[in-house]
């Protein structure tokens, strides 16, 4: 197993993403493009490839860049849909950075004539 294979495949969210202290006080907004999203079908097992978008306002901690890509690419080898994938990357990033803003946005590629947008906003969404 090459090194790349081995590091997704073994990720752990608890303990292989990485935060760090926001240094800065004041309100600014951290956005990142994930490009290169892949998880399997539940169903049918092929793959389905996103984009990825992270948008969120800091508070006491900040994600460390490495650690999202091997997050994200930790997904190649799940059965997962769409709907699971977005809301469980959300919630991690809601739990482990405790931002004051988030919203994530899930833009898969169509297949089979069907194009699905996931999108959850901490502002628009009940906490429970």
């Amino acid at each position: 197993m090459k090194y790349g294979e081995k590091i997704i495949t073994t990720f752990d969210v608890e303990k292989d993403l990485e935060v760090w202290p926001n240094k800065h006080q004041k309100n600014y907004v951290i956005h990142i493009t994930l490009p290169e999203f892949c998880c399997l079908c539940p169903r049918s097992g092929y793959p389905d490839f996103a984009t990825i978008k992270l948008e969120y306002i800091p508070d006491a901690l900040v994600v460390e860049l490495k650690a999202i890509k091997l997050y994200i690419n930790s997904f190649m080898t799940r059965s997962i849909s769409h709907e699971d994938s977005a809301n469980e990357i959300y919630d991690v990033l809601m739990t482990k950075l405790a931002p004051k803003w988030l919203k994530v946005v899930a833009d898969f590629n169509p297949r089979g004539n069907v194009h699905t947008v996931i999108e959850i906003d901490s502002s628009v969404v009940s906490k429970g």
